[in-house]
């Protein structure tokens, strides 16, 4: 891990998010919860907040960080889902990779629970989409 002592702790946040990519009799089955192992959305946005909140203990580099808030937002396209994750907190170091981790996790779970459907699914599109706070202020325009 680098030595980030010298760092002063300021407020910072960071967005992330991703898809998964699926056929619309997948997507209508997590829509009317007749998924085998229970609530997607719910599951995936449970899994997502445990993501974030034990980056540290899954990523070696990855400093533990003081956390103060964390939210998955989980929403449906034509055929993909997409989660998008928001962490704030105080500390020397950011948040990115906790918000990328919740939601590499949140497609995971979403794919685990989905593949008793079949294995036409494709996670991609995971970005960062905001960091605030620290040297680096960083947005995806548009």
């Amino acid at each position: 891990m680098i030595d980030i002592s010298s760092k002063k702790p300021t407020k910072r946040k960071a967005k992330a998010n991703g898809k998964i990519f699926l056929p619309s009799h997948i997507i209508k089955k997590i829509k009317e919860n007749k998924v085998p192992k229970g609530d997607v959305l719910k599951s995936a946005e449970i899994a997502g907040l445990f993501a974030l909140k034990n980056t540290p203990f899954v990523i070696p580099h990855c400093h533990p960080v003081k956390i103060t808030k964390g939210a998955l937002r989980i929403s449906y396209g034509d055929n993909f889902i997409r989660v998008e994750s928001e962490v704030e907190g105080i500390d020397r170091t950011g948040f990115e990779i906790e918000a990328l981790h919740s939601v590499m996790v949140g497609l995971l779970t979403i794919y685990d629970m989905c593949k008793v459907f079949g294995y036409k699914m494709e996670i991609g599109e995971i970005k960062l989409i905001q960091k605030t706070g620290g040297k680096t202020n960083f947005r995806v325009s548009g």
